[in-house]
């Protein structure tokens, strides 16, 4: 009786042991500091052809440097959804990526939820759209910027523009989103050159980065001002609605539309006369700019610092 007592204490013992072990053991196991980073791309509109091109780009790089990193693409439905833009973040975040591009759809309302991301160990940077340089520096934070100088493109194709012209000549200017870093500085450039040309800007209003929208601000500019000789856009896309609608005005022979990221639908319009000029920001290799400069950032644990990228005037000698 004695032997069977002293059995069962040493089995109960034994188990209390074996459990005790398996509770130490992790139920999942830990992420191998060879793992590769998976970093989120967070873009704008992919209705707009230009985010679609940089989504094809970013894919492409990724596909070519498969072990080297793992890539999300989100992209909002339209450009001024900025509540979507934030939850995808916001997302991302949940998700522990180890960096985020983000080309944010607003300049000063994602700043908050970038440095939310920052907080949590995430690598951010900033591509296209230029983040508000006095709301970061409120927020004590430094997020660097990859991309071209807006103002500068805009400037070029506004000089070319204005070779065309004479002095005082009565032009537009279509610009994005008025609170984009992007669109402001594409205004500024194009302001630059025409006031430089002494040319007389009758009207500057929003298109807010969409054709329909450019549509109905060029129809309404041309109802009030019949004599207006060019018309410069932002955007390629708010420019292919320029083009429409001086086609319905029956204009299209004296007005000249001026673009900018030279999306294909562009190059069609430069062949066939409608578009004067537009811009090249290399939309294709802009987002892997940014994934580079992460990849970089996270292997090297470098200071981040602002990259200025390419920007070159299109015409329709330059595609031949």
């Amino acid at each position: 009786m004695k032997t069977t007592r002293l059995v069962l204490v040493v089995l109960f013992v034994s188990s209390l042991w074996i459990m005790g072990c398996a509770k130490k053991t992790p139920k999942t196991p830990q992420v191998s500091s060879t793992s590769k980073p998976k970093i989120a791309l967070v873009m704008k509109s992919l209705a707009n052809e230009f985010f679609k091109t940089m989504e094809e780009g970013a894919n492409a790089h990724q596909q070519t440097n498969a072990a080297q990193y793992e890539l999300i693409v989100v992209g909002i439905r339209n450009e001024e959804d900025v509540s979507q833009q934030i939850n995808f973040v916001e997302s991302m975040i949940a998700r522990k990526v180890q960096a985020i591009v983000i080309a944010p759809a607003d300049s000063k309302s994602l700043v908050p939820v970038c440095k939310k991301a920052m907080d949590a160990g995430i690598v951010v940077v900033n591509i296209d759209n230029k983040l508000d340089a006095g709301v970061l520096a409120a927020s004590n934070l430094k997020i660097p910027f990859v991309g071209p100088d807006n103002r500068k493109g805009a400037r070029i194709a506004g000089e070319y523009l204005a070779a065309k012209l004479k002095p005082a000549d009565k032009v537009a200017i279509i610009e994005g989103v008025p609170s984009a870093f992007n669109g402001i500085q594409r205004r500024l450039g194009f302001e630059d050159a025409m006031n430089a040309a002494k040319m007389t800007i009758v009207s500057t209003q929003a298109g807010n980065w969409e054709t329909q929208k450019a549509h109905q601000v060029v129809s309404g500019i041309l109802t009030s001002h019949t004599d207006l000789r060019a018309v410069l856009c932002a955007n390629d896309s708010m420019a292919l609605g320029a083009v429409a609608a001086i086609k319905a005005a029956n204009k299209s022979d004296q007005i000249l539309v001026v673009g900018f990221d030279n999306i294909e639908a562009a190059k069609m319009l430069l062949k066939e006369g409608k578009l004067l000029c537009t811009v090249d920001q290399h939309g294709d290799q802009l987002a892997v700019f940014g994934i580079e400069y992460a990849l970089e950032i996270l292997t090297k644990k470098n200071t981040p610092a602002d990259k200025e990228t390419p920007v070159d005037l299109i015409t329709v000698e330059s595609l031949k």
